[in-house]
């Protein structure tokens, strides 16, 4: 069986999906609409930058969003679809609409705000993300509660065996980071992030989201979507907003996400969305795992003959 598993934030770029715009009329109503909605082009700044407005958590939530629902349709279109999905963050909100349970439009929106209150929980230099290599997530909690002392840091993202990210407060980072090397870490490596996502520092972020996500159309997924809070199935709107909202300051379960698709008997996993990360990531949780990545891939015979080879 297939999942289609949707990029967080991280995977942004100049230029992403500018082949798709210029070749199917489908793939620019999606990026005008977000246009529309967003009240300025969001197209203008994902094809031409520049880069460092790109990558503000506001501008890069609702970027990353758009051109995976625009390759999610350019699958559909061929034929191609999913029998369950999954996102990385950020990637859950694209799932949702691959799943039916949120219209784009509603998602673009909640993106850009949950980017804008994400920036604005915790101030600019105050707080960060750390990828540690090399530990076992317990080691990796360990190190986090020994290094509380200092201040708030705790493990953000499970992203596959022997690499975790913790996010937290800049002195408890620092602090957490001495104690890893201690640890035996391989490396601890600062992202370039601009606050301490997935970590309780979100809570305030969370507060303001839940009034838009209440207000928003959610219907129940039409196929299974794994949630990043406890890496299991949504199946209702009322667990499908539940989820949005506690993932905001709750760890990323991916590794387990993963691994529960896997158990349930899903083999073939297709990026859809900039970038390979997640292409990355599941090859290191699991050699079962067939891997389909078109990046680049624009012509509708290539996907569906790439398809059928993973399948």
């Amino acid at each position: 069986m297939l999942a289609f598993v949707f990029p967080g934030q991280g995977s942004q770029q100049v230029g992403m999906g500018k082949a798709l715009y210029e070749r199917y009329d489908f793939v620019r109503e999606t990026f005008n609409h977000a246009d529309q909605v967003l009240g300025f082009s969001l197209t203008g700044l994902i094809f031409n930058g520049p880069e460092a407005e790109l990558q503000k958590t506001a501008n890069a939530q609702p970027a990353i969003l758009t051109v995976s629902v625009a390759m999610h349709e350019l699958f559909k279109r061929n034929g191609i679809k999913p029998d369950a999905a999954a996102g990385h963050s950020l990637g859950e909100y694209s799932a949702l609409v691959a799943a039916g349970a949120l219209h784009f439009r509603d998602a673009v929106r909640l993106v850009r705000l949950r980017g804008q209150y994400m920036q604005e929980a915790v101030p600019l230099g105050q707080g960060g993300m750390v990828a540690v290599l090399g530990l076992t997530a317990e080691d990796i909690k360990e190190g986090c509660r020994r290094a509380s002392e200092t201040g708030t840091v705790e493990t953000a993202n499970f992203n596959c065996p022997g690499q975790v990210v913790v996010a937290g407060e800049t002195a408890a980072l620092k602090r957490a980071m001495e104690i890893f090397k201690e640890m035996g870490a391989r490396r601890c490596i600062p992202l370039q992030v601009s606050a301490p996502f997935h970590s309780s520092l979100m809570l305030s972020a969370a507060r303001k989201l839940q009034p838009e996500l209440e207000q928003v159309e959610i219907k129940d997924p039409e196929i299974p979507v794994v949630a990043n809070i406890n890496a299991d199935y949504v199946r209702t709107a009322g667990e499908v907003r539940d989820a949005l909202l506690k993932q905001v300051s709750g760890a990323v379960m991916w590794e387990q996400s993963v691994q529960r698709l896997i158990a349930d008997g899903y083999k073939v996993f297709m990026e859809a969305g900039p970038g390979q990360v997640l292409t990355g990531l599941i090859k290191k949780i699991s050699k079962e795992a067939s891997l389909v990545n078109l990046q680049g891939e624009i012509e509708p015979e290539r996907i569906i003959a790439r398809f059928k080879e993973a399948m």
